[in-house]
């Protein structure tokens, strides 16, 4: 049976690889350090673990490259090379602004739930003057287990006033749409570094090419 978007209450954005530029940074600089190390990583143990914090990258690799995998002397390889990559700052993804306009004329207020620290967020999204554009950004720390946990995008819902069923995710990650569509809310995948697979079909009521998409789909939503 065909998903079909219904118009929600409040949208739930994720940040990097879905507002901004940034996971294509994260993984360049990811295979970078595998390089560097002789570690011989592919691209798709990067794609698994797009999105997640620290501890959740550090239990995947060491699962399957051995406890005695040098996580410290690749965790500096990895946030050098990304420094160099990101020193000129990050682009907003396509539709950024589009997306954020309509949710404006429509009155639909939104949040951000990201891995990222505030500090990152502040980074990032402070040259463009869009941290003012959200009413609530969640980020590491603030909520009680990471993605893929559904904690992050149910405290999302929680200080947006609405029952995660009344909210529309959007990510970009498999770990991130893990963790909104096991809170219960609707989710929107919008691929970036990782392509869709027929898992995250299942869990998403669309999958879109970019942002500008995701704001056709908003404007023909059935109301709740």
């Amino acid at each position: 049976m065909e998903n079909v978007l219904l118009r929600p209450k409040a949208v739930i954005f994720d940040m990097d690889g879905l507002l901004i530029e940034s996971e294509k940074h994260y993984r360049d600089s990811f295979l970078a350090a595998s390089d560097e190390g002789g570690h011989g990583m592919a691209v798709d143990v990067y794609q698994r673990v797009c999105g997640s914090p620290w501890d959740v990258i550090t239990k995947t690799i060491r699962s399957e490259y051995g406890e005695d995998f040098p996580m410290d002397n690749f965790r500096d390889a990895w946030l050098r090379h990304l420094a160099i990559q990101m020193a000129d700052g990050v682009a907003l993804k396509d539709g950024v602004l589009e997306i954020l306009d309509l949710l404006d004329e429509l009155h639909i207020p939104r949040a951000i739930a990201t891995s990222s620290g505030h500090e990152s967020v502040n980074r990032h999204l402070g040259p463009f003057d869009l941290t003012r554009r959200f009413d609530h950004i969640l980020a590491r720390g603030d909520y009680a287990e990471p993605k893929p946990s559904p904690h992050p995008y149910l405290s999302a819902a929680k200080r947006l006033g609405f029952s995660p069923q009344d909210c529309l995710s959007l990510e970009d990650s498999y770990h991130g749409v893990q963790s909104a569509w096991s809170a219960g809310t609707q989710t929107i995948m919008v691929p970036d570094v990782a392509p869709a697979t027929d898992a995250m079909r299942e869990k998403c009521v669309a999958i879109c090419d970019n942002l500008f998409e995701v704001a056709g789909l908003l404007k023909s939503a059935e109301a709740k």
